[in-house]
Formats: C-alpha cells, structure tokens, sequence
C-alpha cells in the first residue's frame, strides 16, 4: 500500500521586527489584555496600510495626488495624513 505524504509547502520564515518598533509598542510588564490589545493595534495598522496600498495600486495614483484625466475611478473622501 503507497504510503501517504504530505505535500504542504514548507512555513516561511517569519520577518524580523526592529528592536525599537517593539520598544514603542511595550512600556513595561504587559498581562494578557495588554498584549492583545497591541497585537490586535498591530494587525489593525498593518490591514489598513495594506489597503491602502491595493488601492491606490488599482487606482494608479497615491493619496492626496490629483486624479488621472484618464481614470474612471477615485477616491471619495480626502485622505487625512499623517503630521
């Protein structure tokens, strides 16, 4: 009888976070709350910029850039930005 194997690819190796990302992330002794609370912050900020980025790549122009003459579509609302 053929053996069974598995044929999942290999996990990818994580990427290494800056010493001082973390840094401004922990102020001291964290319970359980608290880190949820920054993994969750994390994920939230790393989804947006993500996005951000999809859309303008579709798009085809950046926040806060004027609009292409040729493109249908833009954005609906001004983008705040960051000070």
């Amino acid at each position: 009888m053929p053996s069974k194997t598995s044929k999942t690819k290999p996990a990818a190796a994580l990427p290494s976070i800056p010493k001082e990302l973390i840094d401004q992330m922990v102020s001291g002794p964290m319970d359980a709350e608290a880190v949820n609370a920054a993994s969750m912050a994390f994920k939230k900020a790393l989804i947006e910029r993500i996005l951000g980025a999809e859309l303008s790549h579709h798009l085809g122009y950046l926040p806060g850039a004027d609009k292409p003459s040729e493109a249908s579509n833009h954005r609906n609302a001004p983008v705040a930005r960051p000070c």
